[in-house]
């Protein structure tokens, strides 16, 4: 199926539910509500990052509960048992309840939890996702007008099966009243972002310290997404294009080349990436470039001019330019909107 929307702009975040600055003593209160198989990096990292702010700050900003649907003991993917706390009631008084997903999601989003969340998105509860736990809001007709992430080894599958979701590639989202993260150590960035909402950067950054993260990444960061996984895996020809450009980002290959050495015509690439990415091989290659450069420039010190030839730009001025069109404001200004 053609991915024409694939690498379509990340808009930037709306402030989550409780992004204004504190001002009582009131513990948010969340609820994690497993689902069996999930992932213990998305559920781990988003409540060591509650548990550590608790601990920075010397006071109980969050509280957690544990569930799952039916109060059992539930087996993450990496087959360790978490014993859940009770079952989840309609009328529980949480702040926002975040859906743990991981393998094979699609067997566990059973009526019953449809039925669940929905009755708390009627009283207001902010909802969340991690990793592939947004599968189940999306199910549930809970992202209706809403942008949303997955971890990328579902996206395309998610998209499939619900064409009308906005299912962005984003690492995490903040949407008004819902928040959604792909997998991994992404749940981090989600919290932290909240926290920084809701009780100022300073924390987020002593919490991101402790956890010895170089930054906080930003919601406008998207996942990488290897080729195989966005064309599929029998699009050989495809899937070597991709290796082929990432391998030379200092010193780009001519388009002539990389035809020739995958043993496609020009024109047959052409139209392949049309079809699949709904863009040039260029654009695609200029693309991954510059997202190499945002890298560098977010997690390393090095200079414009270092940035500028390793990602293969002939100049400081043609490499601003390309950055500029691309994300909208300058390499240089990058840095320093680094922490929102």
């Amino acid at each position: 199926m053609p991915m024409q929307h694939a690498l379509a702009p990340l808009p930037a975040e709306t402030c989550p539910p409780f992004g204004s600055p504190a001002t009582d003593s009131c513990a948010l209160h969340f609820c994690f509500l497993l689902l069996p198989k999930f992932s213990m990096i998305a559920f781990a990292g988003a409540v060591e990052t509650l548990r550590m702010a608790n601990y920075v700050s010397r006071r109980e900003l969050y509280r957690w509960s544990v569930m799952t649907l039916d109060g059992t003991v539930v087996q993450a993917s990496n087959n360790l048992r978490i014993s859940p706390v009770a079952s989840p009631a309609p009328d529980s008084a949480f702040d926002a309840v975040f859906v743990c997903g991981g393998l094979q999601v699609q067997d566990y989003v059973s009526d019953a939890l449809i039925k669940l969340l929905n009755s708390w998105a009627r009283r207001g509860v902010a909802l969340g996702g991690l990793c592939t736990g947004s599968y189940a809001l999306v199910k549930a007709g809970l992202m209706s007008g809403y942008r949303c992430a997955v971890h990328w080894e579902n996206l395309f599958a998610v998209r499939e099966e619900f064409p009308a979701a906005e299912l962005t590639e984003a690492l995490y989202v903040i949407d008004r009243d819902r928040m959604t993260s792909s997998g991994g150590t992404a749940p981090i960035d989600l919290m932290l972002r909240i926290t920084t909402k809701r009780f100022g950067a300073e924390l987020a950054d002593a919490v991101s310290e402790q956890f010895i993260l170089d930054r906080i990444r930003l919601a406008t960061e998207r996942q990488h997404i290897p080729m195989a996984a966005r064309v599929g895996f029998n699009r050989q020809g495809l899937v070597k294009v991709g290796q082929l450009m990432e391998a030379h980002i200092e010193d780009p290959l001519p388009f002539e080349d990389i035809a020739s050495q995958v043993g496609l015509s020009q024109r047959q690439l052409q139209r392949m990436f049309k079809y699949y990415l709904g863009m040039s091989p260029m654009r695609y290659y200029l693309w991954l470039r510059l997202l190499r450069a945002r890298e560098l420039l977010l997690q390393t010190r090095m200079s414009i001019m270092g940035v500028t030839v390793a990602c293969g730009f002939q100049s400081p001025c043609h490499f601003s330019k390309a950055y500029r069109a691309r994300f909208g404001h300058s390499p240089t200004s990058e840095r320093r909107l680094m922490r929102g």
